[in-house]
């Protein structure tokens, strides 16, 4: 109780509505994606697709360097967030000379050294999210390779012995769990640059979150890119 007194109210209204606005909009953005169409559901169309392709091709090398070349962008996102973390721990020992720094910052509200210390364990928190998510991500690729090369011959799916799209069903499934990790570890480092304005004052950072919502929900439902990938051809049978 001791603690929570500490950290003015203000600033605990402001975390409330970031981590609100954060999973309300994960929530919104899975459930209304469904319905809607949002950029990861439809790409996951073209991941079955990609996967139904793969049950034709052999040998599946074109396969398996798509999926390392989508491995790299989370290890390199996953490698990124320790090396923040590592910083943002080194900044803790050098808090008195940072507090120094805000206060001469236009705008930003005077806080004490505690309350200071207590928004870079947020900001680390946010990143160590990040990156279980990348890590995470990461290893189901290596699951994908896994399904891909267990996948029977061609020859064999052709002729009937196996069923082609219940196995591209469930390789798709895969890099589509893979993808969902991806976005919400990216989600994470969109939603720490909002965690930033903290630093300025409670009301930036809800300000922030706001902005960054918007932004995502305009990625995610209303960029060129969806209405591209949804104006589409029907796939080969």
């Amino acid at each position: 109780m001791k603690f929570l007194s500490i950290i003015p109210w203000t600033d605990w209204l402001a975390l409330a509505c970031f981590f609100a606005l954060w999973m309300g909009y994960a929530w919104f953005a899975r459930e209304w994606g469904r319905k809607m169409g949002s950029l990861l559901h439809t790409t996951n169309r073209y991941r079955g697709y990609w996967m139904m392709q793969t049950t034709a091709r052999d040998p599946r090398m074109l396969d398996g360097l798509i999926t390392q070349a989508l491995s790299n962008t989370p290890a390199f996102f996953s490698s990124t967030s320790i090396l923040i973390i590592g910083g943002l721990f080194a900044l803790l020992g050098t808090t008195d000379k940072a507090t120094e720094l805000m206060s001469e910052i236009p705008f930003a509200q005077a806080t004490t050294l505690v309350v200071f210390e207590f928004k870079i364990l947020v900001l680390i928190a946010i990143f160590v999210y990040a990156f279980f998510r990348f890590s995470w991500c990461m290893r189901q690729y290596t699951f994908l390779a896994l399904v891909i090369g267990a996948m029977p011959p061609a020859e064999d799916f052709a002729s009937g012995k196996h069923d082609r799209r219940a196995y591209a069903t469930r390789a798709a499934g895969v890099v589509a769990a893979a993808a969902e990790a991806f976005n919400d570890g990216l989600r994470g480092y969109y939603f720490s640059f909002a965690a930033l304005a903290w630093f300025v004052s409670p009301m930036a950072m809800v300000l922030g979150t706001l902005t960054v919502v918007a932004i995502l929900y305009a990625r995610e439902f209303r960029s060129d890119v969806l209405t591209i990938l949804k104006d589409e051809e029907p796939p080969p049978n």
